[in-house]
């Protein structure tokens, strides 16, 4: 029986959670993972700087934090070369695709995605009573031309695009992009989530310019920088639109700690460079463990590899499950034709001897559940 209390769309919507943490699973288990290669966090850890920024922060966290993230929102004018009320601070891309959706979305509004993208941004849409259309991967590619065309068809008030994608890894360079954003439709926003931008030296993003009103940005210190714990995220787009927020935002949602952690981390550039190299030396390695099993790798620019398992989604379900089992936690897209593959998170050593130990164990497991000689 449904809560009276609650509005008919929430009443309407399924309890759902987008991803399923590793702490759920080990505590389903009754076990700790080994090695936590599924979630795409950096197991390199935050550059030191940010680890003593954040423990010094600790010892004023009586206070609240600065609501406008003043310093942080400085560093990020001057680094991206950007104006300063361009940019608006979030928990993570997460909180900000909840704080943009309930901007631009309500019931029976159009958005436009790829199926089995970033699922989300899907969760935020439907909790607003958006209504989603999708189009295909090509080649392991969001379809940039598909999804614009989509969005004219449809009248969608949103496009998601992340570059480099999740799930797959794969990028369109920063011309491309820049081409999509000009064929935007008038009345319609693109979403680039840049997540994974700092994770590689491809050439990825296009010139930052808050003055187009077609396109907001998003990134975050999650990934290469190694703060998925502090969730710490900010948006890069026109004035007017990032000063809409204010509508809608918790102003007192990023911590003190969060916000030092997050500066520091910014300011020590020599300490990301030198993890770009770390994921370059991982990517490599899981490619490598993948070929060994006769796997190819996609092509990625982020911080984990797609392997091509060239089997249907049950039976990289198999693996993922026997590979927990084993005590190495990794994940697999989850719509077809991309859950052939299993996707595993960029790691040190340590962990990618576990995956390598790990893996032949597993598929053992799958083939004998898939009946295979």
């Amino acid at each position: 029986m449904s809560d009276p209390r609650l509005t008919p769309l929430a009443a309407s919507l399924p309890a759902s959670v987008p991803f399923v943490g590793p702490e759920t699973h080990e505590r389903r288990m009754g076990r700790r993972f080994d090695a936590r290669i599924g979630a795409n966090e950096s197991t390199f850890g935050p550059s030191p700087r940010a680890v003593e920024a954040m423990a010094e922060a600790a010892r004023e966290a009586w206070k609240y934090p600065d609501a406008e993230s003043f310093d942080l929102r400085q560093a990020l004018s001057e680094h991206h070369g950007v104006p300063f009320d361009s940019i608006v601070i979030g928990a993570g891309i997460d909180g900000l695709l909840g704080s943009l959706v309930r901007l631009t979305v309500g019931p029976g509004d159009r958005v436009v995605t790829s199926r089995g993208a970033y699922p989300t941004f899907n969760y935020h849409v439907a909790g607003y009573g958006g209504e989603i259309a999708t189009c295909d991967y090509r080649d392991d590619h969001e379809d940039p031309d598909a999804l614009v065309a989509l969005a004219r068809q449809t009248g969608a008030k949103l496009i998601y695009l992340s570059n480099p994608d999740n799930p797959m890894g794969t990028w369109h360079e920063a011309g491309r992009v820049a081409r999509m954003i000009a064929a935007v439709p008038g009345g319609c926003l693109l979403v680039l989530d840049e997540a994974y931008a700092e994770c590689s030296d491809q050439d990825t993003a296009p010139a930052m310019d808050p003055s187009d009103r077609r396109v907001i940005r998003l990134r975050t210190f999650s990934k290469a920088y190694g703060l998925a714990g502090a969730r710490m995220g900010y948006a890069i787009g026109h004035p007017d639109l990032i000063a809409a927020f204010e509508r809608v935002r918790n102003h007192f949602g990023l911590s003190r700690v969060s916000q030092a952690g997050a500066l520091a981390a910014l300011r020590d550039r020599d300490y990301l460079s030198l993890i770009r190299g770390r994921i370059a030396e991982s990517r490599a390695r899981i490619a490598a463990i993948g070929q060994d099993h006769g796997f190819a790798a996609v092509p990625s620019a982020a911080n984990f590899v797609a392997l091509d398992m060239e089997r249907d989604g049950a039976f990289s379900a198999a693996v993922v499950a026997s590979m927990g089992r084993r005590g190495v936690f990794v994940r697999k897209p989850a719509v077809a034709p991309l859950d052939r593959c299993l996707r595993v998170s960029c790691g040190g050593e340590a962990e990618m001897a576990l995956f390598a130990a790990a893996l032949p164990q597993a598929l053992d497991d799958a083939r004998a559940a898939h009946g295979d000689a």
